[in-house]
């Protein structure tokens, strides 16, 4: 379309057509038997994106940074041990979150553009006898994709509850919440999920629901406690009305449209889709001699990519690659926040979202100076996707 801009950052993204017309939709009161019919097809599609068909979803108006909040604040005592598998920036903000709820937590680090060895997992969490570990699934800052399957046996294997920040992952990156052992999983509305920023979701498994039942004091927080959520979501998914606080009506709607569009794609070809596009967009930046901040491939997420800005290029190029068609977000980790950009490429980017986004890229680092033989992140681009 003439004039606009592709959104192509780690959320907000692109949404569907359908998903947007839902949003300008006369909003209904939250008692409305249709918008109860509507909540509770949405919480039982989420247990079918998720893969967790034995688990509770939830469904509540916030953030991501609410969806953490709204996983551990139900599972974490004062004094309870914690491990968190360091990822990156978002790995740290579960640390406080963890803290304020009163756990002691132990970090696994890892070095800028890495992720700690299972190993090196397996020996912290056999070390003192922790409640939950905490996993960034993909790591918004820098785009590390970590290996939530083996990590949530390591964690099931000593009887550890898993938490998975999947902010940045759910819907895109193959995850297999039940097969893979996994207690809790949470995301956000604007990411791979497909929908206006705004809802906070979260899935629980069984054990973490025993976990939380079996809990010696009150949650330490009002509007996180799944004791006052969870018998909303039980009444909307026996399409009955319940309240404890306004759901945000427009995006439970869009919501259970995006989540039928994920099904009716599938999640086997969803995240073959994902993948596949992720590799034609370094295909397309390793043509134009980028690397990147995750310092192996098979750490590269498939939701968004981060590479490093090349020898006498910095953030101002990300002005002329807007003004030529798509807007890309530049760095947010501490340590080297000025020296790479970030692209992401999840939820309804496909093929023709990633090579209109490569042309923008080639013309905005032309137009800074950067020399390139011309459309050779395109080509290498295309001969990926066309590969398949």
């Amino acid at each position: 379309m003439r004039g606009k801009r592709l959104l192509m950052i780690p959320g907000p993204i692109e949404f569907t057509d359908e998903v947007l017309a839902e949003m300008g939709k006369a909003t209904l009161s939250h008692v409305d038997q249709r918008f109860i019919e509507e909540f509770g097809q949405a919480l039982e599609k989420m247990r079918k994106v998720w893969l967790a068909p034995g688990a509770q979803p939830f469904i509540v108006a916030g953030s991501g940074t609410f969806a953490m909040e709204l996983a551990v604040a139900n599972l974490v005592e004062p004094g309870d041990k914690a491990l968190v598998v360091n990822a990156g920036y978002f790995s740290d903000r579960m640390v406080e979150v963890l803290k304020v709820h009163g756990a002691e937590v132990d970090v696994v680090p890892s070095a800028l553009g890495d992720v700690p060895g299972i190993d090196v997992v397996r020996s912290a969490l056999k070390a003192k006898k922790y409640k939950l570990m905490c996993v960034t699934h993909v790591d918004t800052s820098t785009g590390i994709r970590s290996q939530v399957k083996e990590l949530a046996a390591a964690a099931r294997s000593e009887g550890v509850l898993s938490v998975v920040d999947g902010v940045c992952s759910v819907a895109g990156e193959e995850l297999r919440q039940d097969e893979w052992s996994v207690d809790v999983s949470l995301t956000a509305s604007q990411k791979a999920v497909g929908v206006p920023p705004g809802l906070a979701l979260v899935v629980a498994g069984p054990r973490a629901l025993g976990a939380f039942a079996a809990r010696k004091s009150p949650v330490r927080s009002y509007y996180s406690d799944w004791g006052k959520w969870l018998p909303v979501m039980e009444a909307y998914e026996a399409r009955k009305p319940a309240y404890f606080g306004t759901p945000a009506v427009n995006l439970v709607r869009a919501l259970n449209v995006s989540l039928g569009q994920i099904l009716e794609e599938g999640m086997d070809a969803r995240f073959k889709r994902h993948e596949l596009g992720a590799q034609a967009m370094r295909a397309g930046l390793k043509a134009m001699g980028m690397s990147f901040v995750p310092v192996r491939e098979e750490l590269c997420a498939s939701t968004l990519t981060a590479p490093w800005y090349p020898e006498g290029v910095d953030a101002s190029v990300l002005g002329r690659i807007a003004a030529e068609g798509a807007v890309l977000a530049g760095g947010l980790h501490p340590e080297v926040k000025t020296k790479y950009f970030r692209i992401g490429h999840m939820g309804a980017s496909g093929a023709t979202e990633i090579l209109a986004t490569l042309g923008a890229i080639e013309r905005g680092f032309a137009d800074s100076g950067y020399y390139f033989e011309a459309g050779v992140a395109v080509a290498a681009a295309q001969a990926v996707l066309v590969k398949g």
